[in-house]
């Protein structure tokens, strides 16, 4: 403990909660950290080392009883059957099934699509409806054999705060100091401030604009490893992440056979991780999200208004400094290409990913911070009922090339840091530049890309500027791309337009820098495929389209002649067709001649089923001159596929990570890319 622990502790007394112990028990949990915190604060709730153990003890015993793992689905629903009802933690969704004119809920790990739920618990919880909520639920067992469902829920209990004083909250950040406030609210979020400079603070707090700031439009495009979409899936309840995937006009703004408002209507905060992947086959979605994204509200059969925030993540894979000083290219290459120039004028701050530390634990605290839950209800509650922007408006001077989307741009963004750093509202004239110099430079990094792409001078003021306390104009730069002129003065067509067309002598004056060649190099086109191979860490989220075999293994299959599969779950019949597709997948590379299947079985497996499957399988694939080897082993857990030139794939919930689809005759029955899945961790990397 230090000073700031025990002004904290004076100050929020059982709103905190130690950071090191959410490092103790996260491991080897798919739980977010907000749900976790909340268990830390019903037993931790104390200073005392033996009062804590007990309660880390007391916390591991629940999620031991009521936190399904993937894998124990089967034993799950087998304790709900044989004690009557049992309590699980878990996340929960409603769906409306209309060829049965009725709601079914589901469990991601409870493996069952057909649960009972009463009218009553979707409605005093739309969220149900709409991505889903974590909470603590009781199933029970239906014994009823004419109904067609064998679970019920009977209790629901959302993991969130049931009361939030905002008045307590900005009375004691009035007792604070701005950078006392601004160390523990890094701290509430796992971080350690002493270990990270002011700059990189800042940038922190900018991922976590969105949600605090309703119609806030952020973008952070960087490095892989930095954590990205961390604030989005684990901070707060009242923040969905969407995983690449297609995205929709239904899904997103509003279902016009339903009627009914789609995320923006339920969420805080609709993060879009990978936005790189994002597929966009209706030309719709890009015209509402620029609606949406300009006023918060779109027009779709009816007027809908809504206050969420939309963050934009993603990942640059070339070097930065090649970037600005290229011709061709800008910071907003991994974009869609969907994304036209309007869209990308609706971004407030553009976040440089570049400058974020890569995830370490050397920059966790073990200091106290709020619970999690409770800074989450603070944003939530500032987001939907506080506005500071006319005090920002009051107060604030911008330069002669500050336009209308960069004014707007800019004071939302320092309304956001208001309200993470000043709840009470008093803020000094230092500690405001500061906010408004930040907020300008994040706006600029928008118009500087948006000028390269523009043939014309629309967007070319970019030297974007504020006039301080003292009545100087401050232009604001941005730090990566001073002194390069590929970025800060970029060739325009219109600078040859007035030459004779018949003077040979005139050509369209271009540059090309040592940068542009290096980056030609990796093109797909000219690249040695191999060498483009990467690592890659990332999450498949609950409900997420777009995956398959092919799209995840394919690619490392290059040269590769044989490919050991570990999985302990090829069993069941679904589990069984599962692997038979993953062998059509692989097949595809004309180099696989060998595949080895490590698998295992209970007392429960229907063994000579799974032996004439495989058996079955084994002379399908030596038809086409590929060769199957089944291995048993008993005590296998531990789920892998290696590959022979040294790549090793490993996912979460092995092949089985699609979901049941509701119906066999539905779409993405036969086409797994386009099968809703579970959620799931993939892991790919090289073994040397």
């Amino acid at each position: 403990m230090d000073k700031l622990d025990d002004k904290l502790i004076e100050i929020f007394d059982g709103k905190l909660v130690r950071k090191d112990l959410l490092q103790r028990i996260k491991k080897g949990t798919n739980v977010p950290t907000f749900v976790l915190e909340f268990l830390l604060a019903r037993y931790c709730a104390s200073d005392d080392e033996d009062e804590i153990q007990a309660g880390l003890e007391a916390v591991l015993e629940t999620l031991s009883d009521n936190y399904v793992r993937p894998d124990e689905a089967n034993a799950a629903q087998s304790k709900v059957a044989t004690k009557g009802k049992h309590k699980f933690i878990d996340k929960v969704h409603v769906r409306y099934v209309e060829t049965k004119k009725r709601h079914w809920a589901s469990l991601e790990n409870f493996n069952s699509q057909k649960i009972a739920v009463g009218e009553k618990f979707y409605k005093e919880n739309k969220r149900l409806l709409e991505g889903g909520i974590w909470a603590e639920v009781k199933l029970a067992f239906n014994e009823i054999e004419e109904d067609d469902y064998a679970f019920y829920i009977e209790e629901l209990r959302p993991i969130q705060l049931s009361r939030f004083d905002f008045d307590a909250y900005k009375a004691g950040r009035a007792l604070m100091s701005r950078d006392e406030w601004m160390d523990i609210i890094l701290r509430s979020v796992g971080l350690e401030p002493s270990k990270l400079e002011e700059r990189v603070k800042f940038h922190f707090l900018l991922r976590l604009a969105p949600l605090v700031e309703a119609n806030f439009n952020f973008v952070e495009l960087g490095p892989r490893g930095t954590g990205k979409s961390y604030f989005y899936s684990e901070f707060s309840p009242y923040s969905t992440l969407i995983s690449g995937g297609q995205a929709t006009v239904a899904t997103l703004f509003y279902n016009k056979n339903r009627k009914e408002t789609g995320l923006v209507g339920h969420w805080d905060t609709i993060a879009f991780d990978e936005v790189g992947n994002m597929k966009v086959k209706d030309p719709d979605v890009i015209q509402i999200l620029k609606d949406f994204m300009a006023n918060g509200r779109f027009s779709r059969g009816k007027e809908v208004i809504a206050d969420a925030s939309t963050a934009f993540v993603g990942n640059l894979d070339l070097s930065v400094q090649q970037v600005v000083n290229s011709t061709e290219y800008d910071l907003f290459q991994p974009l869609p290409k969907e994304f036209d120039l309007a869209v990308m004028d609706r971004f407030y701050a553009y976040l440089p990913g570049w400058e974020m530390p890569k995830n370490s634990s050397d920059y966790l605290t073990n200091n106290y911070g709020f619970i999690t839950d409770y800074l989450a209800e603070a944003f939530h509650h500032q987001l939907k009922s506080v506005n500071v922007y006319e005090s920002v408006n009051k107060r604030i001077k911008l330069g002669r090339a500050i336009e209308g989307r960069d004014e707007k741009g800019i004071k939302k963004t320092v309304c956001s840091f208001m309200k993470i750093l000043h709840p009470h509202g008093e803020c000094s004239d230092e500690e405001f530049e500061q906010y408004v110099e930040y907020a300008v430079e994040c706006r600029r990094r928008v118009k500087e890309q948006m000028n390269k792409r523009k043939p014309d001078d629309e967007f070319a003021n970019i030297g974007l500027s504020y006039i301080n306390h003292k009545g100087e104009e401050v232009v604001v730069h941005c730090p990566e791309s001073i002194g390069a002129l590929a970025t800060l003065e970029p060739s325009k067509p219109s600078t040859v337009e007035a030459a004779d067309d018949n003077d040979e002598s005139v050509t369209t004056p271009r540059v090309v820098t040592p940068a542009e060649e290096i980056i030609k190099q990796k093109s797909p086109e000219k690249a040695n495929l191999k060498e483009q191979l990467k690592e890659q860490h990332f999450k498949i989220n609950y409900g997420a389209t777009g995956y398959s075999y092919e799209s995840i293994v394919l690619p490392y299959l290059i040269e590769a002649k044989s490919i050991v599969v570990e999985d302990p779950y090829i069993r069941a019949k679904h589990q069984l067709n599962n692997f038979v597709r993953f062998c059509e997948a692989v097949i595809k590379q004309p180099t696989i001649d060998a595949i080895t299947l490590v698998t295992s079985y209970d007392d429960n497996t229907n063994l000579q089923e799974m032996a004439e499957a495989l058996k079955e399988l084994q002379q399908s694939l030596l038809e086409m001159d590929v060769k199957l080897d089944v291995q048993v082993n008993e005590n296998l857990h531990d789920r892998e596929i290696r590959i022979d030139n040294g790549w090793v794939v490993k996912i979460g919930r092995g092949l089985d990570f699609f979901q049941k689809p509701d119906s066999w005759f539905g779409v993405g029955t036969n086409d797994l890319s386009l099968r809703k899945c579970l959620e799931t961790s993939i892991d790919i990397f090289k073994h040397e």
